[in-house]
């Protein structure tokens, strides 16, 4: 038994010859390029979108997951004979080693946390303190980067660790000395007054977000106990997992571990409006984009129908002379779908390479229009990220050549319905 080709020889070679016509000889190579445009340039787009929005969400998380608990157990609001409300942890270190225990667990750190006023050479600022182990703070992947921080994080025990948007807001760098205010100071007859103690600031990290880099500042444990009147105890746990993708199965097994009182709060519940959100909005990109892949699909059609008329007479002979209507319509399919491969080819290439060289584009970019394109106090982070996935370019791919090999077959039927009778008639 003999393996037919899908498609002969001769089909080939005639619809090459005609996509390779000028309108001179009949040909429509004008509008086969407009076409091949067309689809190239909304592939890109599709390919660029969705690899800025895949680096989006994927440099969003990072900064999450590097840089804050994967989940936070804390305790559950309890009242004493005074009538003083506390969540203080004073067992914090036991339940910290039976966190440390359970699968899938590898960090555990206890924090003291609280809110204060820092003064600098430069000015004022609201920040947040995170008291904390100096071991613990090396764990934290974002903070603990030395390609993006200064000073040596060893040097932490001895001062204060702040993020690079406080040190920028304050005027301030390594060695200087700031000023931290509580309001919630010493008590005496006359009221609370606030405590104000100055530190030395020995590293200053970049975590790659703006808000963590503008608001966090880092304490010795010890210290913080002593700052915030919490001696003996802690605010929270700082839990980390090996998959927090899905940290919500953990959810059960951390509680039981962490002991009664026990509350948790993980990234999800934190972010994950914001990733629903830009899921949402992906889907919705993905749609719109994909009916600027269909429009640009459409000119194949015009293109294959101007060639259908200038061809009629070639049609009439060529089913004169024994070709049948399966060969006729398989020539002006291969006419369609050759110039909507073309068109997805380079669409593909240019998408991969915009994602690829997206840094380089973009300060060309910025510096075109002046700077300022791109502002970290409302993005979020400081660049635009774009993460190149091939199940991404396989979906633009699978769009584009899907819709232009549908799209194809309609005009293909009609030149392969044509009555060759008809076709000869007036020639």
């Amino acid at each position: 038994m003999s393996n037919t080709p899908l498609f002969s020889t001769h089909e080939w070679m005639i619809a090459w010859r005609y996509l390779r016509a000028k309108r001179a000889e009949g040909g429509v190579s004008v509008m086969t390029w407009i076409s091949v445009i067309g689809i190239a340039l909304a592939v890109f787009a599709l390919i660029a979108t969705l690899a800025v929005r895949s680096g989006f969400r994927a440099e969003f998380v990072d900064t999450i997951l590097g840089a804050n608990a994967h989940v936070t157990v804390y305790n559950s609001i309890s009242v004493d004979a005074d009538g003083n409300t506390s969540r203080l942890m004073t067992d914090y270190a036991e339940r910290a080693e039976a966190l440390r225990q359970v699968p899938g667990v590898t960090r555990v750190a206890p924090l003291v946390k609280g809110e204060v006023m820092v003064t600098g050479p430069g000015g004022a600022a609201g920040v947040q303190v995170f008291g904390i182990f100096p071991d613990d703070l090396k764990t934290l992947p974002r903070i603990a980067n030395p390609e993006t921080a200064k000073g040596s994080i060893g040097d932490f025990a001895a001062g204060l660790a702040i993020g690079s948007g406080v040190a920028r807001e304050l005027g301030i760098g390594l060695g200087d000395t700031i000023k931290l205010i509580s309001p919630e100071g010493t008590k005496t007859p006359f009221g609370t007054s606030p405590r104000i103690k100055s530190y030395k600031v020995t590293y200053i990290f970049s975590a790659g977000r703006y808000d963590i880099d503008r608001t966090r500042v880092y304490m010795p444990f010890d210290e913080a106990q002593a700052f915030f009147n919490t001696l003996g105890g802690a605010d929270e746990l700082e839990v980390m997992v090996a998959d927090p993708e899905n940290v919500e199965d953990m959810n059960l097994v951390l509680l039981r571990a962490a002991g009664e009182r026990s509350l948790l709060w993980s990234w999800k519940d934190s972010s994950g409006a914001f990733l629903r959100a830009l899921q949402m909005e992906d889907n919705v990109m993905f749609v719109i984009l994909s009916v600027l892949v269909l429009i640009a699909t459409m000119n194949i059609v015009s293109g294959l129908i101007m060639l259908v008329k200038n061809k009629g007479r070639d049609i009439g002979i060529l089913r004169t002379i024994g070709l049948t209507e399966a060969s006729i319509l398989r020539v002006f399919f291969i006419c369609g779908s050759v110039t909507g491969l073309v068109g997805t080819a380079v669409g593909v290439v240019l998408g991969s390479l915009f994602a690829i060289y997206i840094d380089p584009i973009f300060d060309v970019i910025n510096y075109l229009s002046g700077g300022g394109v791109w502002d970290p106090s409302v993005r979020g982070i400081y660049e635009l990220p774009a993460q190149l996935r091939l199940s991404d370019v396989l979906s633009a791919v699978a769009l584009s050549l899907g819709l232009s090999f549908v799209i194809t077959i309609f005009p293909a039927r009609r030149a392969a319905r044509m009555n060759p009778v008809e076709a000869l008639r007036y020639e």
